[in-house]
C-alpha cells in the first residue's frame, strides 16, 4: 500500500497582495472573491486539492493588519494567527518588488514557528525590469530563512506548478481527510452567494464605498424551474445606502444582475435574486454582531 500525505497550508500576507487570486488559480475554481480593494476576504476559506496520494488543504486567511485597532481587523488578525499555528506549511505572499514594514511585521509573527514557510513573490507579470528580481530575492533571503522563494504570477499561472511541487514535498505523512468525491461541506451556498454579491459591490463602487458592507443571505428556496435567493446588504449609514442603491436603483440592479449570472453558473439553473439594503449603524465596530454574522469562521470547498 502506498503511503499517503496530507496537510494544511495557510496562505498569509498583507491585504491586496493576491492571496485570493493565488488560491483560486491553484484550485482551478473560484472559492475566494477577488478585487483591487484590500480586505475583501473575511473568512478562512478552505479548499482541497488531491493529487494521487497527496492531499493539500489550503486556507486563505484574511489580510493581516498588524497595528490596526479596529474591531473588524482585530477579529481578522486573531483568525489569521490561529490558522498559522494550526497548519503544516505557510505560504507568505509578497507582491512584485515590494517588501515594506507591514510585510516585515507579518514576518515577525512567523519568526520561531515550527511550520515550514515558503515565500511567493506574486504579480511578477507586472515587473517590467526582470533584472531587479535577483537583488530583490537577495533582500528577502537576508530578512527571513524560507525553505524556498518562488516567483509567481497567479494571474497567468506562471510558477504555480513549482509551488505545488514544493508543497507536496513538505506534506506530513497522514491519511487523507477528505474523499476524492468531496465537493462542498454542508452545501454552504449561503456563504458563496453572499461573497459573490459583496464582490460585485466592491468592484462596482470602487473607492466610493468603504468596506462597511456585509451581505447576509436570508433565504434560498429551490423551486422546480428556478432557485429563489433573498439577500440583505448591511451598511453603516443612510448615505451609504443611497450609494449602493444608486439613482433609480440602477447600481443595485447592476450588482444584482452580475451576481445572479454567477449564481446561475454555479447552480446550472435560473436564479431569481431579491436584494434589500439596510442601515445598521456602526455594525463593523460591534464585535458581537460581527461574530454573529460568521466573520472569521471557516468554510470548506473543493
Amino acid at each position: 500500500m502506498h503511503k499517503k500525505y496530507c496537510g494544511y497550508i495557510a496562505i498569509v500576507g498583507k491585504p491586496n497582495v493576491g492571496k485570493s487570486t493565488l488560491i483560486n488559480a491553484i484550485l482551478g475554481k473560484k472559492i475566494s472573491i477577488t478585487s483591487r480593494k484590500s480586505q475583501t476576504t473575511r473568512n478562512n476559506i478552505l479548499g482541497i486539492k488531491t493529487k494521487d496520494n497527496k492531499q493539500m488543504i489550503f486556507i486563505d486567511t484574511p489580510g493581516m493588519h498588524v497595528k490596526s485597532r479596529k474591531t473588524m481587523n482585530k477579529i481578522l488578525n486573531k483568525s489569521a494567527q490561529s490558522i498559522i499555528e494550526d497548519c503544516d506549511v505557510v505560504i507568505f505572499v509578497l507582491q512584485r518588488l515590494s517588501l515594506d514594514n507591514d510585510d516585515k511585521l507579518i514576518l515577525e509573527k512567523l519568526t520561531g514557528i515550527s511550520q515550514k514557510v515558503v515565500c511567493v513573490v506574486n504579480k511578477i507579470d507586472q515587473v517590467d525590469d526582470k533584472n531587479k528580481l535577483l537583488p530583490f530575492i537577495d533582500k528577502i533571503t537576508s530578512t527571513y530563512e524560507f525553505i524556498e522563494i518562488l516567483l509567481v504570477s497567479a494571474k497567468t499561472n506562471n510558477g504555480l506548478d513549482d509551488l505545488i511541487s514544493i508543497i507536496e514535498k513538505n506534506l506530513p505523512e497522514n491519511n487523507h481527510l477528505y474523499d476524492d468525491d468531496f465537493m462542498i461541506i454542508n452545501n454552504d451556498n449561503k456563504f458563496l452567494f453572499s461573497e459573490l454579491i459583496r464582490e460585485k459591490i466592491i468592484r462596482k463602487l470602487g473607492d466610493e464605498l468603504p468596506h462597511d458592507t456585509y451581505v447576509q443571505i436570508d433565504q434560498i428556496e429551490d423551486k422546480k424551474k428556478f432557485t429563489e435567493v433573498h439577500s440583505t446588504i448591511f451598511v453603516n449609514r443612510n448615505s451609504q445606502k443611497q450609494i449602493v442603491i444608486g439613482s433609480r436603483g440602477e447600481v443595485l440592479k447592476q450588482i444584482g444582475k452580475e451576481a445572479r449570472i454567477e449564481m446561475e453558473k454555479e447552480l446550472n439553473k435560473k436564479v431569481f435574486l431579491k436584494t434589500w439594503v439596510k442601515v445598521k449603524k456602526n455594525w463593523n465596530t460591534d464585535s458581537g454582531f460581527i461574530q454573529s454574522l460568521g466573520v472569521g469562521q471557516n468554510y470548506e470547498s473543493r
